[in-house]
């Protein structure tokens, strides 16, 4: 089974909504908690294509399966957000793929450091950025979630492996 990683097309919308929805749900997370919204999805043209960042889906067999984004923070830092993996699809490594795509297309834009946020409830998630050489570097109580905010520095040689 492999990943098929392309941009995002306006057609794509209500399937990355669903897929946003269903991850949340898989951990215990819902928009409107405080930390997860889903208001940029109807504007992604404008928040992160238009301005200077990207958005992505992943496919199998033609079926969304995994997604993510990059929204420029200031010219040298993105934010990675919206990674998504359904859950019948998780642990194959889809996951890793697409963080692994995003970091390099941030370079391509440009970027020096991407920036991210989890929840502790998203322990296969926190546990995938660190593996990927993110480092932590604050926590925050909002409401009743922890969450965990990350970055990396990213140069050509750490999103290759070379």
């Amino acid at each position: 089974m492999k990943l098929k990683i392309r941009r995002y097309r306006w057609s794509d919308l209500d399937t990355i909504l669903a897929l946003h929805r269903v991850c949340l749900a898989e951990v215990g997370l819902v928009p409107g908690d405080g930390v997860y919204y889903d208001d940029d999805f109807p504007r992604i043209q404008e928040i992160y294509l238009a301005c200077g960042g990207d958005f992505l889906v992943g496919e199998v067999d033609g079926r969304v399966v995994a997604m993510g984004g990059l929204r420029p923070i200031d010219a040298g830092a993105a934010e990675m957000c919206r990674l998504r993996v359904h859950p019948d699809y998780q642990r194959r490594g889809f996951g890793r793929t697409m963080v692994k795509t995003l970091e390099a297309r941030a370079v391509e834009l440009g970027f020096h450091s991407v920036r991210g946020d989890t929840t502790l409830n998203q322990q296969a998630a926190l546990k995938l950025y660190l593996g990927l050489g993110w480092r932590e570097v604050a926590r925050r109580e909002v409401g009743a979630l922890t969450v965990v905010y990350i970055e990396k520095r990213l140069t050509r040689a750490a999103v290759t492996g070379c």
